[in-house]
């Protein structure tokens, strides 16, 4: 994808996108290019569109020669996205990471409460050896296999790795080596995370038999932190909804309904107590989404704070990979074990994560969205007792605006277009089981007539917003928003800035949620101030009564 997408992108000036539809057609004439000025909305005449024919014709042998070489989507474009605003450095100064670990916790009389439980209960349990990872693993496994007949959140079982890596944990936790607090803990990814030795699908028909046989990076920083691999979890087909080809994943709070996406089977499988925690990603929303529809907590981390190596590409730009958990403080956890300068993905970087459970939340600066929160939407009413409970535990909130966003969405599709050109060219995007309007086919399509100069300039004004926003943020530690009303779910997926998505209560039976922004690196200040609100309340203690 490296240099498809860039030569794609640049070469095609201003009209080669629409040439590159007319490869097969023969040669170019002005009826030909007129028609291309006009879709893109510029203004020729005959004498300079003659004079241009012959660069078209040359544009269009530049396009074949690219065409006829494969381009994998784990090649990565020349270009890469840099998220740092002027001025900005990079926090590199590390302390030592304190979690609020118990140091002590019994196991229940009934092994189906263990379902319900944190990471950091399940850690001192099998720290104490109350319980083995083996028999752990064992217990997941099994619910796994019970409910996924009614989410549809598994596509592959990973039993023979999981119960071997279990008897691994075990074995070194006899001889005295302990790993931390994911020391033998099960989880689930997202099902666009190569594990070696089984399939990676994407969610979709085209892909369902693709085997990458080696680990994601994610998922060999996991097993380096003692963590088991259960499941490869569904998402919608190449990171879109919840329908994939094995059908909709479910709701566990509602099983009529699907579970929002893209990471749509980690948010539910982690909801229904199939797994304490899952990995997700997010480009626009697919960790915000899923999480706030299932129940539950997720991180979406600064852009490039963890490596996409192994993962499927969408869009390089905008593209993060993140925990879905039961609580803030479990977000934490399994972010201390993901993060990371990982060379094989260049955009990563080295930076402090000082997470404190400690730390006093009221130093925090925090701001609020607060054009955003007097807006008419769907959680208003849960999330002003938010912000009421957040004074009361003495938090300061400041009123602050951001900029507005542009009109630059389309960065996405052209960025996806190119990581999918192949399969838009060969005409196996309609194996997708969405062929609507607003589905990957279709923008696949739209998104080839996007020209170059237009990805560029909206490059550049989303350059322009990122040192709006680093002005405005200057002196705030977290900004508190809406999860989906208001413009920044786009705002901050495109500028690149971390928060974290946590329960807030139900609105006639359904999950609410608030997110918690942070500045760029900002991962250990935004966890903080959310797992200080989860301490005081109990809507991630509640847990969908049909899978108790």
């Amino acid at each position: 994808m490296k240099n498809k997408a860039l030569l794609f992108l640049l070469l095609g000036l201003v009209l080669g996108v629409f040439l590159s539809f007319s490869l097969l057609r023969g040669p170019v004439n002005r009826a030909m290019a007129e028609q291309a000025a006009a879709l893109i909305g510029l203004e020729m005449t005959p004498p300079e569109i003659d004079t241009m024919i012959p660069d078209l014709e040359e544009l269009q042998a530049a396009y074949q020669s690219i065409r006829d070489q494969h381009i994998d989507n784990s090649l990565t474009p020349a270009l890469l996205f840099n998220p740092l605003p002027e001025g900005f450095e990079i926090p590199t100064a590390d302390e030592s990471v304190a979690f609020n670990l118990p140091k002590y916790v019994q196991l229940p009389e009934k092994r189906d409460s263990l379902a319900f439980y944190s990471i950091a209960e399940l850690s001192a349990l099998i720290r104490s050896r109350q319980i083995s990872s083996v028999e752990l693993t064992q217990f997941f496994l099994e619910r796994l296999r019970k409910y996924d007949p009614q989410l549809h959140c598994i596509i592959s079982l990973t039993e023979e790795r999981a119960l071997a890596q279990a008897r691994k944990m075990d074995e070194e936790l006899a001889r005295g080596f302990y790993r931390g607090p994911l020391h033998g803990i099960p989880y689930g990814a997202k099902d666009l995370l190569a594990a070696a030795g089984y399939k990676t699908t994407w969610g979709a028909m085209p892909y369902k038999d693709q085997v990458l046989n080696y680990d994601a990076a994610v998922i060999e920083k996991l097993d380096a932190a003692g963590a088991v691999l259960a499941a490869k979890l569904s998402l919608g087909a190449l990171a879109w909804g919840d329908v994939w080809y094995g059908g909709k994943t479910r709701n566990p709070w509602n099983t009529e309904q699907g579970s929002s996406g893209s990471s749509a089977g980690s948010a539910s499988a982690v909801s229904a107590g199939l797994l304490p925690f899952a990995i997700g990603t997010e480009t626009w929303g697919s960790i915000v989404s899923p999480s706030t529809v299932c129940g539950v907590t997720g991180l979406r981390p600064t852009f490039g704070r963890v490596s996409r190596y192994g993962a499927m590409a969408l869009s390089w730009s905008m593209d993060k990979i993140g925990p879905i958990c039961r609580s803030a403080e479990d977000c934490a956890i399994v972010f201390e074990a993901i993060r990371g300068r990982d060379e094989r993905d260049p955009t990563t970087v080295d930076a402090a994560f000082n997470y404190n459970h400690k730390l006093e939340a009221k130093q925090l600066r925090v701001a609020y969205l607060k054009k955003d929160f007097e807006a008419n939407y769907g959680f208003r009413a849960n999330d002003s007792l938010v912000l009421d409970q957040l004074r009361r535990l003495g938090i300061n909130l400041i009123p602050i605006s951001l900029p507005e966003v542009p009109d630059i969405s389309f960065i996405l599709g052209a960025e996806a277009a190119a990581a999918f050109d192949e399969l838009t060219r060969s005409g196996k995007d309609g194996l997708l089981v969405r062929q609507v309007r607003q589905a990957w086919p279709n923008t696949f399509r739209y998104s080839r007539f996007i020209p170059a100069v237009e990805y560029i300039q909206a490059n550049r004004l989303r350059s322009a917003m990122i040192e709006e926003m680093h002005k405005t943020l200057r002196d705030v530690d977290v900004f508190i928003a809406p999860s989906w009303s208001g413009g920044n779910l786009l705002r901050t997926n495109l500028s690149g800035h971390p928060c974290v998505v946590l329960p807030t209560g139900f609105d006639e039976g359904a999950p609410t949620s608030i997110t918690f922004c942070g500045k760029l690196y900002g991962e250990a200040e935004v966890l903080k101030l959310a797992a200080l609100f989860q301490a005081n309340s109990d809507f991630h203690l509640k847990h969908p009564e049909a899978f108790r």
